[in-house]
Formats: structure tokens, sequence, C-alpha cells
């Protein structure tokens, strides 16, 4: 049986067996049963890390170390209020600072940047989203809230989200759209990061 610890764009903590693009974390969610506790985060933390790192090997949700969370891709990661882990993705965090700067945000240290979105990023809709905007105006990368449910925002189209993968996609609605990235995450996007999207992105 899966753990629970596949985030969705929403922000939502789900058991899902399948696999996505990147792990992380937001400090230790779990009991000694290796199930979640009420907590959704443990501090300002939040990060979005490679899948392999050198040779470290890791138990999921072992007794007394940080929650293992896993994201269908770096899109993902964001809209659940993650940003790239200054250690094991070092030179994707640099990108991530320079365009967090280009945006205008506060802030230049990991700290800082933490401090800066986590009220951002907790504060969330029944529908997961965290604010409104023009749809025409968001970047790719971004997540909105749809009747189906969550979807990428990517050129022209909407691209449904599954934890598998992106579903067949649908035009690019106009009007306002309820976004599920967090605004500050959303003007990272649009400052020209560009995040890394699952395969099924693509195809086609």
């Amino acid at each position: 049986m899966p753990l629970q610890n596949r985030v969705l764009p929403t922000g939502e903590i789900v058991a899902d067996p399948a696999r996505g693009l990147f792990t992380g974390n937001r400090g230790i969610l779990h009991r000694g049963d290796r199930t979640l506790g009420r907590a959704r985060w443990r501090g300002r933390l939040w990060i979005c890390c490679v899948l392999r790192w050198r040779d470290v090997r890791r138990v999921p949700m072992s007794p007394g170390t940080w929650t293992e969370l896993f994201f269908l891709d770096e899109a993902v990661a964001l809209a659940a209020g993650h940003r790239p882990c200054a250690f094991c993705r070092r030179a994707d965090y640099g990108r991530f600072r320079d365009a967090w700067a280009a945006a205008g945000l506060p802030g230049r240290r990991a700290a800082e940047i933490d401090a800066a979105l986590h009220p951002a990023r907790t504060r969330r809709g029944p529908d997961g989203a965290t604010h409104a905007a023009p749809a025409a105006d968001l970047p790719d990368g971004a997540f909105v809230a749809l009747a189906g449910g969550p979807a990428l925002i990517l050129g022209r189209r909407a691209l449904p989200f599954r934890p598998s993968g992106y579903g067949a996609p649908l035009p690019r609605s106009g009007g306002a759209a309820r976004v599920l990235t967090p605004a500050p995450l959303v003007a990272v996007l649009r400052a020209g990061y560009r995040p890394a999207l699952h395969q099924s992105a693509t195809q086609g």
C-alpha cells in the first residue's frame, strides 16, 4: 500500500503509487507507524530536491527524520509552494534566486525567501487556489483550478493534472483564473524561471 507522501498542485498530500521526478520536504510530518500526523508542515523550509543524491539511500518516513514528499514535476512542486533546494540543486536554486530578484520580490538569502513566500503558500481556498488573476497573464508553468481539477498552463493549452502525468490538453480559457501557484512563484515564472516538466506535458 503506498505511503501518504505524494503532493498535489493544491498542496494536499495523498497516497498514490505513481512515481514523480522530484522529492522534497516540509519537515517531520509522519509518526512512528509511517502515517502522517495532523501537521502539513513544520517551519518555513519547503524545498524540492533531486530523487538521487550521490550514494545516499533513504527509507521513506523513517523514524526521527524528515518526511520524504514526492512531486510529479517541478511545476507541481512550485504550485504546492516549494522552491528548489539550495544544496542538491544548487544551479537551479541560483536560477530561481535570480528570477526572484528580477521579479522584485523581497529577500536574497534562502531564509528570507522562505519567510516572504510562506504566507502566500499557506493561505488557500477550498479548491486549493492561493489567489485570482487574469488567465491571459499567467506564465507557462503556473497551475490553475478548473472544474475538473488542477491544470498546468503551457502555451495556449491547459493540461489536466493526474498523479501519473498530464491528460489531453484543453484550450486555455480567458477571464479570471483561480490560481494554485502562489503569487510570488507566479512572479518568478514570469521573470523567466523554467521548471522541469514531466514528459507527458510535452508529448504531442
